[in-house]
């Protein structure tokens, strides 16, 4: 860790996602997390959030990791579809985010 995966689509990075061990000071009790998912504008509803979520996940699988953990405040309803629950909200910069979580025992 970190492990960062990059999307391509005809050759062109499309989009990101990273597996990192910590992404949130105000929890630093909580490890490791799925952080900076991205996908370009101009390809965005084709999909590539839910593979990028997917390799983080399977790589966490890979390395016998029980748990992941991301916050988010515009994308909850994209990771609940992937099979993230919100666990709570938490407070960063002023700004209240959901606090996700993924349990990956049953995948192991």
């Amino acid at each position: 860790m970190p492990r960062t995966f990059i999307l391509l689509a005809d050759g062109e990075p499309v989009g990101t996602a990273s597996l990192v061990a910590h992404d949130l000071d105000e929890r630093p009790d909580l490890t490791p997390w799925l952080a900076g998912v991205f996908v370009e504008p101009h390809v965005r509803g084709r999909g590539y959030a839910g593979l990028l979520i997917a390799a983080v996940e399977q790589e966490a699988c890979r390395a016998s990791i029980p748990t992941l953990w991301l916050y988010s405040t515009m994308a909850e309803r994209i990771y609940a579809r992937a099979g993230w629950r919100t666990f709570g909200t938490v407070q960063h910069n002023g700004k209240p985010f959901a606090l996700m979580r993924r349990d990956l025992v049953r995948q192991l």
